[in-house]
């Protein structure tokens, strides 16, 4: 489902506390798990982080690292049954990110029709900045489409080539997913087993997403991802 339309996360957390892992661990646990998709799919933009790119991406780096870090230790301050009870709205604000990812979408091609690429100045890399730090709060306390987010911020400042901002993005995650994993670790929080299991099964699906997508269409996986993610969210509301 990441590979082709994003919001796998909205299936798989829930999945862990179905399967018996309290909320903080399976946030934990999930996390740990995203980190190599994540960095193989950053890996495969490589090419487009030219010089250009580096004074984006060390403002990146360094933001993610800070929120993610923020963000992890706000999910084990909560505890399991302020963060259960957070969980369902969690949920439908994934949903709605997920919702708006077309018109996004749409929107940050507009804008690269209108106006050629161009570095960015100081003033776009604070703002750059300040905006990565909340999204990677997010991030380390639920991350669900925060991708979603990234894509915007980067669009928002100036950046126009996706291949570009997807590589950027990927490397953000691998750096809020890391840090609160390392975090989550330290702190005895992860179910290593389910995320081993959750892992391989993440690099399997990676590989296959593209022979997916060939054959139902990204719209219909879509609108799954939509349906079955608002009934989980209903589900865990009135539990």
């Amino acid at each position: 489902m990441n590979a082709v339309a994003g919001g796998g996360t909205i299936l798989t957390f829930p999945a862990l506390l179905a399967a018996g892992v309290s909320p903080v661990a399976a946030n934990a646990t999930n996390s740990v798990a995203l980190v190599p998709g994540s960095f193989s799919a950053g890996w495969a933009f490589r090419r487009e982080l030219g010089l250009e790119s580096r004074r984006v991406l060390i403002t990146l780096v360094i933001s993610s690292l800070a929120g993610g870090l923020v963000g992890a230790w706000l999910v084990v301050v909560a505890g399991d049954a302020l963060f259960r009870a957070m969980v369902p709205w969690l949920i439908f604000s994934a949903i709605a990110l997920f919702i708006l990812q077309e018109p996004l979408r749409l929107w940050r091609e507009r804008r690269s029709a209108e106006r050629a690429a161009r570095a960015l100045d100081d003033l776009n890399l604070w703002v750059l900045a300040a905006a990565q730090f909340v999204v990677a709060v997010y991030g380390g306390f639920f991350g669900v489409a925060m991708g979603i987010l990234m894509l915007a911020e980067l669009g928002l400042v100036g950046l126009t080539n996706i291949h570009q901002m997807n590589g950027l993005k990927n490397f953000a995650s691998v750096c809020i997913n890391g840090i609160a994993a390392l975090y989550f670790a330290l702190g005895n929080h992860v179910h290593w087993p389910l995320a081993a299991l959750m892992a391989v099964g993440g690099v399997l699906g990676g590989y296959s997403g593209a022979w997916v997508a060939q054959r139902i269409g990204q719209a219909m996986v879509r609108w799954v991802i939509i349906v079955i993610g608002l009934g989980i969210g209903v589900y865990m509301l009135v539990m």
